[in-house]
């Protein structure tokens, strides 16, 4: 309410100062003053990851409020999750079928279904994201699949970054 009451301030004041002077620059620096109140503000979220030496993207995430390290797989159709990762997040392990056929860099293997309650990249946080878990001893990273990053609005790769970008 106090937006609306200083845009229509700000409104009388530079149609006061128009009929006033009459000057089309003032006329003009008016009207871009005003379009840019009227203007909303939309907040950017987005992180920014740098290169390893080893050529990946690895960065830290919080799965259900456990900080955990991860790397950017865009190979990966899902996020998978090591069973010490999962084990430590506090999910239902006892629960999961191994039903999944899955293709790692260490060859063949199964995993369970699950949905994270809640995975964030700092600023970045999705609800509900479907998850992949392999077995105890299969993997040694986890992995920032496409079920998390089909999310975003953007990502980008240069050179010795990465750009995720989320919807505002």
């Amino acid at each position: 309410m106090s937006r609306i009451l200083l845009v229509l301030a700000v409104l009388l004041a530079t149609a006061g100062a128009v009929v006033a002077y009459g000057d089309p620059t003032q006329i003009a620096r008016a009207k871009s003053t005003v379009s840019d109140l009227l203007r909303p503000r939309v907040a950017t979220r987005a992180v920014q990851v740098s290169r390893g030496q080893s050529g990946e993207f690895a960065l830290q995430a919080r799965i259900n409020g456990v900080t955990t390290p991860m790397v950017i797989d865009t190979g990966a159709t899902s996020v998978v999750l090591t069973y010490e990762t999962a084990k430590a997040v506090g999910l239902p392990l006892e629960l999961l079928e191994y039903d999944v056929d899955l293709e790692t860099a260490s060859g063949h293997t199964k995993a369970a279904r699950l949905t994270l309650d809640r995975l964030a990249i700092g600023k970045l946080v999705e609800r509900s994201v479907p998850a992949l878990v392999v077995p105890h001893g299969q993997m040694k990273t986890n992995l920032l699949g496409m079920s998390f990053l089909d999310r975003l609005e953007s990502w980008e790769v240069k050179p010795d970054s990465l750009k995720l970008r989320g919807y505002p």
